[in-house]
Order: structure tokens, then sequence, then C-alpha cells
């Protein structure tokens, strides 16, 4: 199954912390906060990654086309033709397939997902969250969890502070009946990402520019009944901010990063 992260946008909000990359590779401990993201998926077995990419994505390119030089040691031979010999590879990410999607500079999340469409395949499912929020998600709970119910997307609905889309829950709990985009805190759930998605989702979205994943596909996913939330009590923190990019730093620093499983 595919792991597809959104990461192609602006960070104009912690533009303070880092102006010159994009924010799925601002650090956490030294390592992009995209790389955090996907070693939580990789714990769980699932290490095939497509990242939608869009501003500043030679960075990311460049990041992961050369991974192995940047964990390894090196002996070089300078000469009239250089030769690097790779001596010891010191990662645990051996076997990790990214595909590195070019989905445009301006393009909004529905439309970089529609445009990765053909790097889903024939997987009748996928996965895709956001390239900037770590948790303690338990991938393979979550999985099960939308293969129960049969329905064609699930989210996971996390409770920090309230300034991401909210979810109004049926009585069962877990079928999504309202989708509020970015409300004043209100308490309840909110949406994490970390979704699971049915193949046909893509058929709702399209390539429009303007293509808002959290506003049309989410409320068309309503009205027809096939949202589902997966809810999570654990960890969950985005980094929108600098005072969140210092969180989390601080957590991992100290040990205490609860995302951190492997």
């Amino acid at each position: 199954m595919k792991t597809v992260i959104l990461c192609g946008g602006y960070g104009t909000r912690i533009r303070d912390v880092a102006e010159d990359i994009p924010k799925p590779m601002i650090p956490i401990g030294g390592k992009p906060i995209i790389w955090h993201i996907m070693k939580t998926y990789a714990t769980f077995g699932y290490s095939d990654f497509v990242l939608c990419m869009g501003y500043k994505s030679e960075v990311i390119k460049d990041y992961f086309l050369n991974y192995e030089l940047r964990n390894a040691d090196l002996t070089i031979k300078i000469g009239k033709k250089s030769e690097q010999i790779i001596s010891k590879i010191s990662h645990e990410e051996d076997g990790w397939e990214i595909t590195l999607a070019e989905t445009g500079i301006k393009a909004m999340t529905g439309a970089r997902v529609k445009r990765i469409q053909k790097y889903i395949g024939d997987d009748p499912l996928f996965m895709l969250t956001y390239g900037d929020g770590v948790g303690d998600i338990d991938i393979e709970a979550l999985v099960a969890f939308h293969k129960s119910h049969g329905k064609m997307v699930t989210l996971t609905g996390v409770r920090p502070p309230g300034r991401f889309g909210e979810l109004s829950l049926a009585e069962d709990g877990s079928t999504v009946i309202g989708f509020n985009e970015k409300p004043q805190a209100s308490g309840g759930r909110i949406n994490g990402g970390y979704f699971v998605c049915n193949r046909d989702f893509l058929d709702i979205l399209s390539e429009a520019e303007d293509l808002v994943l959290e506003q049309e596909p989410m409320k068309k996913l309503v009205e027809l009944g096939e949202l589902k939330v997966f809810e999570h009590d654990g960890f969950w923190q985005p980094m929108d901010t600098s005072r969140e990019f210092s969180l989390l730093n601080e957590l991992y620093n100290n040990n205490q990063a609860p995302w951190v499983k492997w």
C-alpha cells in the first residue's frame, strides 16, 4: 500500500524558523519532520511513499537523492576521476521506495492528491497524510479500522488545540456528519490527517489547481456518508509555528518524543 504525503505548501506561518527550505524539511533533532512521519509508517511495515512536492521541491529531492551519502562513512580517492566508496551504511531505511512527484507550485491539497493518481497503481487502498504533523498513531489499528467499516475514507480524529478541521460525529461515534475547516476552538475532535482511502476516492477529486482537499471533497464524503473517523487520544502535534518547532525539538532532544517508536 502506498503512503502519500503532502509536502508542497509554502509554510508561510513558520518562515521565521526556516525561510529557505520547505516546511516538511524543517528538522526535529537533525532529521526533517517528513523523515519522522515516514519512520512512523515504516515502523508498521509501510515503506512505499509518494511525496507530493511543490515549493522548493529541489530541497526534498536533494535530501533523498543523497541519503546514502548523508548517512554513511565514505572513502574518497582524489585523482583524474574521483571515486567514492561507501564503506559503511549507518541507517535503517534500507528498502524504502520514494516517488518524488512534482505536483505544482500553486496547487492546493486536493489537486496534489489527484495529480499523483498514476503512482497509486492498482492498489485498492492508499494512505495519505500531511508533511508537517507527527503523532504516536497506531497505523496497524488505523488500517484495520478502515477495512472493517467499508466506507470510502477514514481520517484520524485528534484532540489538540482547535485550529484545524473540526469533526461532528453521529451517535455511533465514528460516522462524520459535519466538517468545519479551521474553526475557533470549541472542543471535540479535529482533523489530524493520517487518512486511509479507497482508490475510488480519487474519482471525487480533480486536478483543478484550487481544489482544497479539506473543503469540497470532504463535504462530499460527508453528504455520501462515506467518511469515518479513527479516534486517536494519544500524542499528535503539527509544526506550524516557531513555538511548535521548539516544542517538538525539546521533546526529541530530551528523549521524550512520544512518536518515536523505532
